[in-house]
Formats: structure tokens, sequence, C-alpha cells
């Protein structure tokens, strides 16, 4: 688990008053679970949306069906709407949002097993990026929980620099 990252995180959205939400897919709640491990995290924590099908990607974040059609769950364009649905659906100043393929099935040549893809929104804007992590189903969803905390945490930063 990511306790000292998470801690860091709450540590910076408490300094700057700002609320977390978080849309998760292949980390099926770990990010969230991370997160409120920390005491007083309800502080810094608006909400968090598990949607694992995406069927739950549509009703709960308003995920467009045509991008999951042309593009698939596991891309740039589904994380960016699912980090803009968490933020739509909450009252977080800052979203993450994660969707990938932690195997041992799923994978294809296209979208192999560990492509994993983020969303960081703060402020209207968008930082996406996609990892490629190995392992097995449980190191790819730990590693893909570290690097979501990473990027909140570096958003944060770099919004304390521009201040």
């Amino acid at each position: 688990m990511s306790t000292r990252l998470a801690k860091q995180v709450g540590k910076a959205l408490r300094a700057q008053g700002k609320l977390l939400t978080i849309a998760e897919s292949c980390t099926g709640g770990g990010i969230a679970y991370a997160v409120t491990a920390v005491s007083g995290s309800s502080d810094w924590f608006d909400r968090g949306f598990v949607t694992y099908s995406n069927i739950s990607k549509e009703e709960m974040l308003g995920v467009s069906p045509d991008t999951l059609e042309m593009h698939g769950a596991v891309s740039e364009q589904t994380v960016r709407e699912m980090a803009d649905g968490a933020m739509q659906y909450s009252r977080a100043q800052i979203a993450v949002a994660v969707s990938g393929i932690a195997g041992p099935k799923g994978g294809t040549p296209e979208k192999p097993v560990g492509t994993v893809w983020f969303a960081w929104v703060s402020k209207g804007k968008v930082q996406t990026a996609c990892h490629y992590l190995a392992g097995d189903r449980d190191a790819i969803r730990v590693k893909a929980v570290r690097i979501a905390l990473q990027g909140v945490l570096n958003l944060l930063n770099s919004q304390v620099k521009k201040s």
C-alpha cells in the first residue's frame, strides 16, 4: 500500500484547501483504499468511483458510449472523460482517473497486459499518461496506485510553484 505517498497527497491537499476525487477501473478501489488508510482523510478526500464495467463508466461518470466503442475503456479519451465526470459529480477541485489491463487476461497486441492510462484534472486542465507496467495482476495494480497518487502530488506541487 502507498500510505506514505497518500499522506503526502493529503498534506498538500489540506495545505491548499482542496478536495480529491478518484475514478478507478483496473485498480478496483485501491487508490481510495490507500487514501482512506490515512487518518483525517475525510478532510481532503471527497469521494471515489469504482467503475469497472463500461456501463458503470457511462452511468456514473458520463463517459460517452461512442468514446468507449471507438477507443475502448483503456484509452486516453476514456480516462479524460472519467476524470471530467468525477469532477462533475463531486465537490472536488482535483481528480485522478485510471483504466488499464491488469491481466493476466484481456491484453491484445495493441494494448498488452500492463497498459494503464491515467488522467489528472485540476482547474480545467488535464494531464494524461500511459504506462506499460510489468508484473502480475497485483504488481500492476499496486504500481498503478502509486503512479496515480504521485501524479496528484506532482500536480499539487506544480500549482504551489505557480502561485
